[in-house]
């Protein structure tokens, strides 16, 4: 499965990599007059891509801190409230900063042609894309339980010799019909614990490739600024939610490190394409305004899936989380702080 969707996430990465290069300057739309200060948004956007790199990778090793600090391991109530601020981030992040922006470039005056001014497009690809994410999430949890309750024949060896100790008299049934049903529910945990980190990271791929392009491409270095700032921000509480999930997946160290990796470059991957074709992509160009509208709409409506369904209800709704009022009111607040933040970013990136 793991290795299914790393090639699923590469071949993503590259489609939409490889997509504003099809939108070269064909229209210039009142692109308006930006001061242009090409040294030093290079010099900027450098800085951004350490910046970013160094956060993101932070922010998904902290989880990992639990064997060598207790308070961190996933089965602290800390683990859950810093969990509640990071899906706070992402949540807060597709509502209040994609979503908007997809409205604004589908909704662009360039876009005279075609149906974009006449139905809510933005809104549209983002509940498609929700339920998309849906669809992909149960099929893909229910596929993989199946399978693996083929393929624990200790579990079965457990059912055959309590029915035959029962069938002479033994009292040894009970037992062990614990032991398989705690097998079975551990073994179904884990699965959906693995499917939510890697559709989880395969929904922030979209969106990091479309902001680091957009990044990478501009040449405002006053534009600039508030971006490097709110990017390292957004990926190192980002990269902690991820984190935390694949911590909760007991991958092997060497998927955890490249999912780790993965998650980490991406963004600053997406601002070396962005100053590659920085002289040749025009932004207002209606295969550009359609390209990151449509992806970024799409991108909205998987974290917001991803976030409330997957992050924020799985961890709400556990046993231990609801038999614990204080609990609940850490990570209530902690869920508001953390989408507070990053919607504060909104007046400055």
């Amino acid at each position: 499965m793991a290795a299914n969707l790393k090639l699923a996430a590469l071949c993503l990465l590259l489609f939409v990599s490889s997509l504003p290069l099809l939108a070269r300057a064909e229209c210039e739309c009142e692109a308006g007059e930006e001061e242009h200060d090409k040294a030093g948004a290079l010099k900027l956007k450098i800085i951004a891509i350490f910046c970013i790199l160094v956060a993101s990778a932070a922010g998904c090793a902290i989880p990992s801190l639990g064997r060598k600090f207790p308070a961190l391991s996933p089965d602290k109530d800390l683990f859950f409230a810093i969990k509640a601020f990071a899906a706070g981030v992402i949540l807060a992040t597709a509502f209040v900063h994609i979503l908007p922006e997809a409205f604004e470039r589908l909704g662009s005056p360039c876009l005279v042609d075609g149906p974009w001014q006449k139905f809510p497009f933005a809104g549209f690809v983002a509940m498609l894309a929700a339920i998309a994410t849906l669809i992909v999430d149960t099929i893909a949890t229910g596929y993989f339980q199946r399978a693996h309750a083929k393929n624990t024949p200790a579990a079965v060896g457990y059912v055959e010799a309590s029915d035959s100790e029962q069938a002479h008299g033994g009292h040894s049934h009970g037992v062990s019909a614990v032991i398989v049903s705690s097998f079975s529910d551990d073994g179904a945990k884990l699965i959906r614990h693995r499917v939510i980190s890697q559709v989880l990271e395969l929904g922030i791929i979209v969106h990091s490739v479309i902001i680091g392009m957009s990044l990478g491409a501009s040449e405002n270095a006053s534009t600039i600024k508030p971006l490097v700032v709110a990017l390292t921000f957004h990926q190192f509480f980002e990269g902690i939610g991820l984190g935390g999930c694949i911590v909760q997946a007991r991958f092997r160290l060497k998927s955890v490190l490249m999912m780790a990796l993965f998650f980490s470059l991406t963004l600053p991957v997406g601002v070396v394409i962005g100053i590659g074709i920085s002289s040749a992509y025009d932004e207002n160009s209606p295969r550009a305004l359609i390209v990151e509208g449509l992806l970024s709409a799409a991108a909205a409506g998987i974290l917001n899936y991803m976030a409330l369904v997957d992050l924020l209800a799985e961890d709400f709704m556990n046993p231990r989380v609801q038999n614990n009022g204080r609990l609940q009111v850490i990570i209530n607040i902690s869920l508001l702080v953390g989408t507070a933040l990053m919607s504060m970013l909104a007046v400055w990136a």
